[in-house]
């Protein structure tokens, strides 16, 4: 696993391009799946408008991003989709990681079984969905036996671009803070 200060960074940008190659990995109802982290986005805390604790914002939903960094903030996206993302820093310094995408590894049939759909896991929705994470997994530790991450493969290259669907934030909304990995089993 991945040791509990790698999430502890500060800048929660290079958080988010060291967790493209990962390997996250869920044990939920004894079924164990996972893939490498191809795509994130990185949310800069109470400066960045993008970002759920914009202005300190500290709500019931928001409080679990508060925490130390290494634990996982789920919600609820219209209603819909639970979105996964990773919290980093220390205590009070509410930045996180949205995982957007994974390229599959570990139990395919699992994930095809769970999200009925192809493609499995391109997408922060049906990558939670494929991985069986709902609003369960909010706040566990990134290190424990429901939800882990460990090393992975090596990326080659590093695209950066916008975040998608953060218009609301203004100029923040087009901060290079959304971040693609390609490697030699994933060429996206």
């Amino acid at each position: 696993m991945i040791p509990l200060s790698f999430y502890q960074n500060e800048n929660v940008v290079e958080v988010a391009k060291a967790l493209l190659g990962k390997l996250l990995l869920t044990q939920i109802d004894g079924e164990l799946a996972g893939g490498y982290i191809s795509e994130t986005e990185a949310y800069a805390g109470i400066v960045d408008r993008a970002c759920h604790a914009y202005n300190n914002r500290r709500t019931e939903r928001t409080e679990v991003m508060y925490k130390q960094g290494g634990v996982a903030y789920v919600y609820l996206c219209y209603g819909i989709h639970h979105l996964l993302n990773v919290v980093t820093a220390g205590v009070n310094i509410p930045h996180a990681v949205l995982i957007r995408a994974l390229e599959p590894a570990i139990g395919q049939e699992i994930m095809l079984k769970r999200r009925g759909r192809m493609p499995l896991t391109h997408g922060p929705g049906a990558l939670t969905r494929a991985l069986g994470i709902t609003l369960k997994q909010n706040g566990k530790s990134l290190s424990g036996s429901e939800i882990w991450i460990e090393e992975g493969v090596k990326i080659t290259s590093i695209t950066a671009g916008p975040r998608i669907g953060v218009d609301y934030a203004g100029p923040d909304a087009h901060l290079p803070y959304r971040f693609i990995g390609k490697c030699a089993i994933f060429d996206l």
